[in-house]
């Protein structure tokens, strides 16, 4: 007699699956590892890491750092006072915090330390395509790739306990797709991790000079983790008994598995250390090998160096941008490298443009008049460098601004500036504030505060006022800053008043010295902003006289009627008042407000 099945107790048995991003994903990972601290700095495509943390995990302590040289520094004293330890960046995030991760791994952990480095094939959302693996290989620290949401939880979990076995810091490295895809993760209890003790140690933390007795060690784990590489738990092996064998890792794996489903594949969910004991094996099984990876040739490199040579990677499938499944099927079907597969995509082009009733729109159209030469900087405001503003003549990297109006001014601009977003500035823009200043540059500096890190999501920042978890927070006074690094002319402008901002950046530009004007006004995606119980304006036909004054404000909200009366959208308009002061027969006004003639 078969016994009595219980389908109560069969489903609180059952395994707990959650849809998760990539991020989402890895924030729970985090979460169930028992990481008692986190810091990170907004960056796409990194930022649902710590913002999931701060929504669903607070147990994990998480912030976002002024930048991410900061974020790994407070995460490296964390993980050496004996705390596991998560830090989030995008790739470019890891360029300003390359000075600690190259130190670190001389002295080692105390308590785990993982972080997360989001690469961008494809640039999205960013100034370049950068492979960070090389970062690793040339820190010496192991690299995990997951290739889908449920390795993203998995792994992270796992690389607490790498970190803690072989005392070293793990970066996971994602890229944009993994990120943001979405998948069903499960998911597990919280491990409560008793904090490790701190044991000062004058060799090992404390004395540079000493880290020529560490250097040995460093080898030694690398050499330590090549024998794990070999047989770790993070590698997958599916033999076929095709003639084709495609090595590959990250996201990269889900493609292949759907564009050559009958190839045998070696996934490499570690890729630094490589094994190169298990690529020769799996290589000699197959006549040809296809190395699939989203970046540079990083594993194609170490196979050739290895002496493998039935393989084809890079002239195939190319360096630049995303992959997917339809551009690999392409590639192996025409023998050279495909177009990137958003090219294939037939879309109607939407340029980019600030948001409606962006206080940004003042400023651009003041240096559009005024016919300066504008250094710009990384945010939402790079846009004005675009039609109808083409105000903005350089962008680069974080606080890049400011050192490069320098260098224009020395070539011989004589009305330079330098434009940055509020948090950008607490980001990297004060040391090259005060270096211009101390050097003697007359330059102008804008500063565009709307109280957030507008182009990632509008995250806090410490000029907000608010920290992660949405509390309020020490306010960074951005005047006085400036104040301190010497810069005498400080203005602060309301970023809607359209003709006191043009006045305000001009006096500035023709002011003899250094000179800085805050633009202030939040950025209109904010709660209190765009919640605001403000009607919008509207049009009265009968005072119009049709001479296009509003429309050169460029707003997304102002459309023609058939009798090319301008229309102002309610639903759109944010009740920004830019349009209404520009009116001369005073025809824009709230419809609260609006008498019919």
């Amino acid at each position: 007699m078969e016994p009595i099945r219980n389908p109560k107790s069969e489903i609180e048995n059952r395994p707990v699956r959650e849809l998760l991003l990539g991020n989402q994903a890895i924030a729970r990972g985090a979460w169930e590892a028992g990481v008692t601290f986190a810091a990170g700095y907004p960056g796409t495509p990194s930022t649902e890491i710590i913002e999931t943390l701060a929504k669903r995990y607070p147990e994990t302590d998480p912030r976002w750092s002024a930048n991410e040289k900061v974020a790994f520094e407070e995460g490296m004293g964390a993980s050496i006072g004996g705390l596991r330890v998560l830090v989030t960046m995008k790739h470019v995030g890891l360029n300003v915090a390359a000075d600690a991760f190259m130190v670190f791994p001389y002295a080692g952990v105390n308590g785990g330390f993982v972080f997360i480095s989001a690469d961008d094939p494809g640039m999205h959302s960013s100034q370049n395509e950068q492979d960070n693996r090389y970062y690793g290989r040339m820190g010496k620290v192991p690299i995990l790739e997951p290739s889908d949401a449920q390795e993203c939880r998995d792994f992270v979990i796992a690389a607490f306990d790498l970190s803690e076995q072989f005392n070293t810091p793990v970066m996971l490295r994602t890229t944009t797709r993994l990120a943001h895809h979405k998948g069903l993760v499960e998911v597990g209890p919280r491990r409560e991790v008793q904090q490790r003790e701190f044991i000062p140690d004058p060799k090992r933390f404390s004395v540079p000079i000493y880290r020529k007795l560490l250097r040995p060690q460093v080898e030694e784990r690398l050499e330590a983790l090549r024998v794990y590489a070999e047989t770790c738990p993070f590698n997958l092996l599916e033999h076929t008994g095709s003639k084709i064998g495609v090595v590959t890792s990250g996201i990269s794996y889900q493609y292949v598995r759907e564009a050559l489903p009958e190839a045998g594949v070696l996934r490499l969910g570690m890729t630094w250390p490589l094994p190169a004991r298990l690529l020769r094996d799996f290589c000699a099984r197959y006549e040809t090998v296809y190395v699939v990876e989203e970046g540079e040739p990083f594993i194609e490199e170490f196979m050739l160096s290895r002496g493998i040579t039935n393989i084809k990677g890079q002239e195939l499938f190319g360096v630049i941008g995303e992959q997917s499944p339809g551009r690999l099927r392409e590639a192996l079907q025409l023998g050279q490298t495909p177009r990137p597969f958003t090219e294939n995509i037939r879309l109607l082009p939407r340029p980019p443009m600030f948001c409606t009733g962006c206080g940004h729109r003042t400023v651009f159209a003041a240096l559009r008049q005024l016919r300066v030469t504008v250094s710009g900087d990384i945010g939402c405001y790079t846009m004005g460098a675009l039609p109808p503003y083409e105000a903005e003549h350089t962008t680069f990297c974080m606080g890049a601004s400011i050192g490069t109006a320098v260098g224009l001014e020395k070539a011989g601009h004589e009305k330079v500036v330098a434009i940055i977003g509020d948090s950008t500035f607490v980001h990297a823009g004060i040391p090259p504030l005060i270096d211009a200043v101390y050097n003697g540059s007359s330059l102008t500096l804008i500063i565009l505060d709307n109280s957030t890190t507008g182009m990632t999501g509008a995250q806090p920042h410490a000029a907000s006022g608010r920290n992660v978890l949405g509390q309020d927070a020490p306010k960074l006074n951005l005047v006085g800053i400036c104040e301190a690094a010497g810069v005498e002319n400080v203005t602060v402008v309301d970023t809607w008043q359209r003709k006191e901002v043009t006045r305000t950046i001009r006096k500035a530009v023709n002011y003899k010295g250094p000179a800085v004007v805050i633009a202030q006004g939040p950025c209109v995606q904010l709660p209190e902003m765009k919640y605001r119980d403000v009607p919008p304006y509207m049009v009265i036909e009968e005072l119009c006289t049709q001479c296009d004054a509003c429309f050169k404000v460029w707003c997304p909200a102002i459309k023609r009627t058939e009798l090319n009366f301008p229309l102002i959208a309610g639903d759109e308009c944010t009740s920004c008042t830019v349009c209404a002061q520009v009116c001369p027969t005073e025809a824009i006004v709230l419809q609260d407000t609006a008498v019919v003639i």
